[in-house]
């Protein structure tokens, strides 16, 4: 996931907001990072906003990797700080820099959102303190050099590759409508999937449309004229809810499908729970409430119930692999930030979802890409973009 970005403008900046006496954090106590039976582990993301339901998932699956860890009574325990970016660029930066100056966090879980990532990123470099995103997936964030950063979740080039092989060998569509509401993240994302559909041999048009407006009419219209198989929309379920909603009172039969920002049952919620039915969503994130994929992956959906009173959902699964990503360094002894990020170089471990296993850029190594179908009111996993089959 992605949203806008602000520049930050080289390490010299970052160097003197670092020196910078007072400036804000997250919630709970501001104690230092911790002593040699703590360290502080932070969680970045949009706890708070418009979009918070994408991220609140995944600072919950951190959270139970932690307890569960640290009710293990360990000689290290791990505190949890929470930093609410509500997906702010701007809000993330000061954020960071408290993190890292007041509360020496040891490493971050997130941010969650790829343009925070890409405001947080050289702060950290600079602070020599490693993140291991759960969610944010552009591409570029891999191709920035950057040492300490991490993520847990497959970009937006395997996602769109992912779609392609989907839309063309299951739906067998010929033709495909790409919209996205021009942000960062959401024509990035549909413009791939366009060029990778392209590639399959499915004809294209695309538009975009206002992520603040309410009126679509004239999207709708474009896209009844063009008469596609399958309407695709690039960012989030706040915003396709109510494309997809006018889409169908548009009198539009064919294939509605989202991303991995649209994964959310806000989606269900904006689109109408009886227009909504079979509406797909590709995600590189697992939710896998039944353990299809593996047998981990089940008791985590049961612990995860148990603690929450609510089902796995988006990037809950990654949000725990990244905690045990920092849970397993700080197993072996590594509790100071380099030395985290050193072991984060060969970690290798089955996490609740994938392999827990870094490529030399930070990308995790497996790039699997999964597909869900608005069923009731759930959105039930159909299984790998490889293998699924529309019910």
């Amino acid at each position: 996931m992605r949203r806008n970005m602000m520049r930050i403008t080289g390490a010299v900046a970052v160097s003197a907001a670092l020196a910078l006496g007072a400036v804000a954090c997250g919630d709970g106590d501001s104690d230092s990072g911790g002593s040699g039976d703590e360290v502080t582990i932070g969680f970045m993301g949009d706890l708070t906003g418009e979009n918070s339901g994408l991220v609140i998932p995944p600072k919950q699956g951190a959270q139970l990797a932690i307890e569960q860890y640290n009710a293990t009574n360990p000689k290290t325990k791990i505190k949890l700080k929470t930093y609410d970016s509500q997906g702010k660029p701007e809000q993330a930066t000061s954020l960071a820099l408290g993190a890292v100056k007041n509360d020496k966090i040891a490493g971050l879980i997130g941010p969650a959102f790829s343009g925070e990532s890409q405001s947080v990123g050289p702060i950290l470099e600079e602070a020599k303190v490693p993140s291991v995103s759960p969610s944010a997936t552009n591409i570029t964030l891999g191709e920035k050099g950057w040492k300490y950063w991490h993520r847990v979740v497959a970009d937006d080039a395997a996602q769109s590759a992912g779609v392609g092989a989907f839309a063309t060998n299951s739906l067998k569509v010929k033709k495909v409508f790409l919209v996205s509401d021009n942000q960062d993240y959401g024509l990035g994302l549909a413009n791939a999937i366009e060029k990778a559909v392209k590639e399959k041999g499915a004809q294209t048009q695309k538009d975009a449309v206002d992520d603040k407006g309410t009126d679509y009419s004239s999207t709708v219209n474009k896209i009844n004229q063009f008469k596609p198989d399958l309407v695709y929309f690039g960012g989030y379920y706040a915003v396709a809810g109510r494309l997809f909603k006018q889409l169908r009172e548009g009198g539009y039969k064919g294939k509605m499908m989202s991303g991995d920002g649209s994964l959310a049952t806000g989606l269900i919620d904006g689109t109408g729970q009886e227009n909504a039915q079979g509406t797909l969503i590709s995600c590189g994130c697992l939710i896998d409430a039944e353990g299809k994929t593996n047998p981990k992956a089940k008791k985590f959906a049961d612990d995860y119930k148990a603690k929450f009173g609510s089902e796995v959902a988006i990037y809950s699964t990654e949000g725990f692999d990244a905690a045990t990503a920092f849970i397993e360094a700080v197993k072996a002894g590594k509790t100071e930030p380099e030395d985290i990020n050193n072991f984060l170089k060969s970690v290798d471990v089955q996490g609740v979802g994938k392999q827990i296993k870094f490529a030399d850029n930070g990308e995790l190594a497996t790039q699997d890409i999964y597909i869900y179908e608005v069923e009731g009111n759930k959105l039930p996993l159909l299984g790998n973009s490889n293998e699924a089959k529309v019910s």
